[in-house]
């Protein structure tokens, strides 16, 4: 496997709007990431390309009320190729990027009942942070996400 990371541009918007879908086996998924993500925090968001095709995505962003804090808001790996590493390198670099602009922790969110995504966290060193609710054993935070949308918190320290 012969990945490559670079920034992400906003003519990237097409192409990954176009596949995120797909990706997350036909949920709609892609209202979650607007064009912004493309346009205004390219320093800390990447894609993994192998062959010129897209293989992966990150989108993050220093946080501008905690400065100390970033925050990983969407991830994305081609099913194809998952399984690979993709994922890893997208947040190494992540984490080295922002690291390197004076954070000191990392903050995400997932769904509980996206299993695989709560073990690739945690098996990243991510912890899971007090809800105030739980699902299926997980704490949770109730609404987060909108009315009915309970989320998985994760933080990791750099």
């Amino acid at each position: 496997m012969s990945i490559s990371l670079r920034q992400i541009e906003p003519a990237d918007y097409k192409t990954v709007i176009g596949v995120v879908n797909d990706w997350w086996g036909g949920r709609q998924m892609a209202d979650m990431l607007p064009r912004l993500f493309f346009v205004h925090f390219r320093p800390t968001s990447f894609i993994a390309q192998e062959d010129n095709q897209l293989r992966g995505f990150l989108s993050g962003f220093v946080s501008q009320t905690y400065p100390s804090q970033a925050y990983i808001h969407f991830v994305g790996a081609d099913p194809r190729h998952r399984g690979q590493g993709i994922g890893r390198l997208l947040y190494s670099h992540f984490f080295e990027v922002v690291k390197n602009l004076g954070c000191t922790e990392v903050g995400c969110v997932t769904s509980p009942l996206n299993k695989g995504s709560i073990a690739f966290h945690i098996r990243l060193g991510f912890e899971i942070l007090p809800g105030d609710s739980e699902v299926e054993g997980l704490a949770t935070t109730s609404n987060y996400d909108g009315q009915g949308q309970a989320r998985v918190l994760f933080r990791r320290q750099l």
